[in-house]
């Protein structure tokens, strides 16, 4: 079974809560799939500690406006195949306002966008695990993502 790894800059706030609910059902969701973990660190963590929390086994993908971006069809391949090359674990790094340190992205596999556009990063964290889900209904030929 894959396991997708989420780190990610701050804690989602008491006073959205609403976040913590829509990841909370796509990684109930996706638990079918794969087994979902988040690590949230400090906002002022530095670049360091989220390099430590990298699998040196995992496929590692940093979230950046500046990464490739890929149809959601794309998308499913492309996490079929970096399951396979990371031995069924996948490390995604989502970054604070600020975004990531240039060194954290030079220690990923890939640079991953979804748009040119900004997201607050606590969004970002659903808008990945909704992605996860589709790409995982798109590669076991289920009825999400049509």
């Amino acid at each position: 079974m894959v396991t997708a790894r989420i780190i990610a800059a701050g804690a989602i706030k008491q006073s959205e809560g609403y976040f913590r609910d829509a990841c909370g059902e796509y990684i109930k969701r996706l638990s079918r799939f794969c087994r979902v973990e988040i690590k949230e660190l400090p906002e002022s963590a530095p670049a360091a500690e989220f390099i430590k929390q990298l699998s040196d086994r995992a496929y590692k993908i940093a979230l950046c406006v500046e990464g490739r971006q890929y149809s959601s069809s794309e998308f499913a391949a492309f996490i079929s195949d970096a399951a396979e090359r990371g031995g069924s674990r996948i490390d995604f790094v989502i970054g604070g306002p600020d975004g990531l340190d240039e060194e954290v992205k030079a220690a990923c596999d890939l640079r991953l966008s979804f748009s040119q556009m900004t997201f607050p990063h606590r969004l970002m964290r659903v808008l990945l695990t909704e992605q996860l889900y589709r790409a995982f209904t798109i590669n076991h030929g289920l009825k999400y993502d049509r």
